[in-house]
């Protein structure tokens, strides 16, 4: 029996532990699956898996052409390697569903056809290579589905899910956009190709039909803007007409449109996955609770002692007094045991970062009790514990922001620097003083640090300054640099310090993570593209040192780049030579609008890079940078922006309305002190104190014994999802089980939710 209870415990804390971290793996229950199952979810497991999945993504810089060569020997090992350990991960996720699941898994598919392609292609490579005979990588372009299939990536999976579901409404809209480019390219041919125009080039203007395509599409970009419309304009000022009017319609217009497209949808489609988290999370309570339950009277509850349990498996490193901490909250009335309504509730719970701030009394109070004790000590701390203290030395440091802007060579300026210091250095000694200096420096006592370390870097940079001019007579412009740098640094606290602007930075600190997630699917693109670059334009561009005497060095080793703006704007080591030039090339396309450095050169490299490769091979090798843009600009970084819209209108919110679940609620109105004696017993005591007396720089604290206090983690280290799904939590009744898991993972946009959280108007 007892056996067959610690199954359960493990199941349930198995069930608990994927609603906490929203997983989705619908796992067989049975004791050796659920061990296997803890086992896949490792720490240890997810990091090796990402680290041979970056592994075999790099080996495109060790191969050929390769920026730093390697023997084929040596690179298909490691290859072999990776592949072996994806098909291991693979099994382990086979050993842990059922079969008709994973079969029906496309990611699954996914990643077996890539192995089996991967092993085949490099078989064929080899055997070529033994006879000599020069053939290409082509499994090289599917390595990224291993980045983007494999469990541990199901963010980036959503952002690709979200490209999926807003093509066909892009697509209406490109067709709309490109039928705009045709007709205005066919009035361009016939406004200006009979008229003998000619660029400044001295090349043919506007005369044949694709390139006043290509150049009209740049324009929708303003990279060519306003270079292409100058020869017509020189010819007519009335010609400019064409020119805006194409500006307005395409540029502003219809690339609006893209954006509004894209984020109509990805509004639609998040709000569908936030909902299909959140009925997952109830199902997976409900489940964890039913294994546990026992019967008290006419209901069904967990006993205390369970609970315990369940939670010391699902999160072993909270303390103690964290644990009792979550139970009293379960078990507001100390009845032993907890409600299912309570229960559901536990993964909410430990997703909320709880900070645990032990109370300590100052070692001067020990030291020098009389001293620090006295009227004028207390008379002193309670200084600096009162609001003006802060507002005083905000007022000190713009003050010391205007005089950094100043002429430094005025002694005056040079001895204010000293007074500003000093200033500074004595803020630091007096909250010292006020505060236990352990928690002062504690580790979430984020600005405590960022003040003194940037006090006392300015400090000793001034010191080295000072002692250079004085020994030396030489002026160090960097040190001096460096601290008018952690000088301004300084003014961070009194943007965030203000209501408003806090709304901004918290936008920007909670899409962080989004940030990272659109890095891999930035990364997944740029490699797909690299590797068919390479093998389209390899070798194709040379790049030559300036005083080379090879042929054609002037040219990038390319008569046909002869006099073109590409060689003269010294473009060559732009290429696709290697994996890490692709890389900047796609990096520098990606960054449309940007001008080229050169005066003589107004163009683009977007326009500078499609006419050069296309010199070399042929012009519809133009295709692939309009596709590189298409992908990149247009959708990607749609997406991404649409987020970054999402992101804002939900912490907006957030500070309006204080939208807080009741259990955060329940935590702060208990922000409690607990003693340490008490938690022997595992026994709260009763002496409570308010939340709002943190141990932070500006708060005060009474002088307690030694003890505990809690407080909620600051809302901006909250990811943006979690606060969607928490909106969305709040419209489900508590006693709503939600549909079962099948149904949960067919949810469409369409189906009907509570409240207005899928409505297609702006949040």
């Amino acid at each position: 029996m007892a056996e067959a209870v610690s199954q359960e415990l493990l199941l349930a804390a198995a069930f608990v532990s994927d609603a906490q971290y929203n997983r989705n793996i619908p796992f067989k229950t049975s004791p050796e699956a659920v061990r296997l199952y803890y086992l896949y979810n490792h720490w240890f497991m997810r990091t090796a898996t990402y680290i041979f999945i970056f592994l075999n993504l790099s080996l495109a810089v060790f191969e050929e052409p390769a920026v730093y060569p390697l023997p084929f020997l040596a690179t298909s090992l490691v290859e072999v390697l990776c592949l072996l350990v994806f098909f291991g991960r693979l099994m382990h996720f086979a050993k842990i569903t059922r079969r008709n699941v994973f079969w029906k898994d496309t990611k699954n598919i996914c990643i077996m056809v890539a192995i089996l392609l991967s092993l085949t292609d490099l078989a064929i490579y080899g055997a070529l290579r033994i006879y000599n005979i020069k053939s290409v990588r082509w499994s090289r372009i599917v390595r990224p589905i291993f980045l983007v299939n494999f469990a541990e990536s199901r963010q980036i999976r959503r952002a690709f899910r979200s490209i999926r579901n807003t093509l066909p409404e892009i697509t209406y809209v490109f067709l709309l956009f490109m039928f705009s480019l045709l007709m205005f390219s066919l009035m361009a041919l016939k406004l200006f190709g009979e008229r003998n125009l000619q660029t400044a080039e001295g090349l043919p203007y506007f005369r044949d039909y694709l390139e006043i395509v290509f150049d009209l599409y740049v324009l929708v970009t303003t990279a060519n803007s306003p270079d292409v419309m100058m020869p017509a304009f020189d010819f007519s000022s009335w010609y400019a007409l064409f020119f805006i009017a194409f500006v307005i319609i395409n540029t502003y217009i219809f690339m609006s449109l893209f954006l509004a497209v894209v984020y109509n949808n990805y509004k639609k489609h998040l709000k569908n996955e936030i909902r299909t988290l959140a009925y997952m999370k109830r199902r997976k309570m409900i489940e964890a609770f039913n294994l546990l339950k026992e019967e008290e009277g006419t209901q069904f509850v967990v006993r205390e002692a369970q609970w315990k349990q369940l939670v010391k498996l699902v999160a072993p490193d909270i303390s103690n007094s964290h644990r009792e901490l979550l139970l009293r909250i379960s078990d507001d009335e100390q009845k032993g045991f907890i409600d299912k309504k309570s229960f559901v509730q536990l993964a909410d719970l430990l997703n909320i970062q709880v900070i645990t701030l032990k109370i300590r009394s100052h070692p001067l109070g020990q030291w020098m009790p009389r001293v620090y004790k006295s009227a004028v000590s207390q008379f002193l701390r309670s200084v600096v514990r009162h609001r003006g203290f802060v507002w005083t030395y905000d007022v000190i440091i713009l003050i010391n922001a205007i005089f950094i802007a100043l002429d430094e060579e005025s002694p005056y300026i040079s001895y204010a620097e000293w007074v500003f210091l000093a200033l500074y250095i004595i803020e630091i000694l007096l909250k010292v003083y006020t505060y236990e200096p352990r928690a002062f420096f504690g580790k979430n006592q984020f600005w405590n640090w960022f003040d003194t370390l940037i006090i006392f870097a300015a400090l000793t940079a001034t010191i080295l300054n000072t002692t250079l001019k004085s020994t030396t007579k030489y002026n160090s412009q960097q040190i001096l640099d460096i601290v008018f740098i952690l000088r301004v640094l300084r003014l961070i606290r009194i943007v965030d310090s203000i209501q408003r602007f806090r709304v901004i930075m918290n936008t920007l600190i909670n899409i962080v993570p989004t940030m990272l997630t659109f890095g891999g699917l930035t990364l997944v693109v740029y490699c797909i593209f690299a590797i068919i670059g390479m093998e389209l334009f390899h070798g194709k561009i040379q790049f030559f040192p300036a005083n080379s005497n090879a042929p054609y060095a002037l040219e990038c080793g390319n008569p046909a780049l002869k006099d073109s703006l590409f060689a003269r704007g010294k473009y060559c080591k732009n290429n696709f030579n290697n994996f890490a030039s692709s890389f900047i090339v796609l990096m520098e396309l990606t960054v449309v609008n940007q001008s080229s450095p050169s005066v003589i050169l107004p163009l683009i490299p977007f326009v500078l890079f499609a006419n050069g490769f296309a010199n070399v091979t042929a012009q519809p090798a133009k295709l692939y940078f309009i596709a590189f843009h298409i992908v990149m600009v247009i959708i990607i970084v749609n997406i991404f922006v649409s987020f970054i819209l999402e992101a804002f209108f939900v912490e907006y919110s957030l500070e309006k309305s204080e939208v807080e679940t009741a259990i955060e609620q329940k935590i702060q109105e208990l922000g409690m002190g607990v003693q340490e004696e008490a938690l022997q017993d595992e026994q709260l005591l009763d002496n409570m104190e308010s939340a709002d007396n943190d141990l932070e720089g500006e708060g005060g604290t009474k002088a307690q014994p030694k003890g505990l206090v809690f407080k909620i983690a600051s809302k901006r280290y909250r990811t943006v999802d979690a606060l969607l799904q928490r909106m969305f939590e709040a419209e489900i009744p508590l006693e709503d089980e939600g549909p079962s898991f099948e149904e949960i993972l067919n949810l469409s946009p369409a189906t009907a939710v509570p409240g207005d959280l899928t409505s297609e108007r702006a949040v």
